[in-house]
């Protein structure tokens, strides 16, 4: 069974752990406590195939984002989380991103753009239309997700696992030619 190690990333606020824990445990956590870091296991199966995901939930605080770079150098996937009721997360991801790349080395990164409160849509400040656009922008699929509703929960742990395949199917492709004279 594949293993695959997944960081959810986003400000504070936006409900990464709510979306984690709702996945793992099928429960809301109503009430905000700021995490520092919080890690799930958890078997799924995503078109037939059989995985484990290791989940880290980070933390969104800006006095925590000195941890990031280690989050990610161990990461293989990253949903990428902000608030649709909050405009100032989006923004913010967009420099999460650059980390993720420069942090990788490399463009193809299996991200995951997520935006979270889909259940809050009289409070909403980003409209979907931004969201999909800055996805087509990274080059990564785009949902909207509601914790509180159990909306596309587990489609978000589901699609960032098939482009985690989809970056490894690539790797394997690769080939390498030698020329012995």
């Amino acid at each position: 069974m594949r293993e695959f190690k997944v960081v959810v990333l986003g400000s504070g606020g936006v409900g990464k752990s709510a979306l984690t824990v709702q996945f793992v445990s099928r429960r809301f956590v109503e009430k905000y406590d700021p995490t520092i870091e919080d890690f799930y296991r958890k078997e799924i199966e995503v078109d037939s195939s059989p995985c484990v995901l290791e989940i880290l939930d980070t933390a969104g605080t800006e006095q925590f984002a000195s941890m990031r770079d280690l989050y990610i150098k161990n990461g293989q996937g990253f949903v990428v989380v902000y608030s649709i009721t909050n405009h100032q997360t989006f923004q913010d991801i967009k420099s999460m991103k650059e980390q993720i790349v420069r942090v990788k080395g490399t463009d193809r990164v299996p991200i995951l753009l997520v935006g979270n409160k889909k259940d809050m849509e009289h409070l909403r400040e980003v409209d979907g239309m931004e969201g999909y656009t800055l996805a087509q922008q990274w080059g990564c699929p785009f949902l909207e997700a509601s914790a509180k509703m159990r909306f596309n929960v587990n489609e978000v742990f589901a699609e960032i696992v098939r482009e985690m395949n989809v970056t490894n199917t690539k790797k394997e492709k690769t080939f390498f030619c030698c020329a012995v004279l």
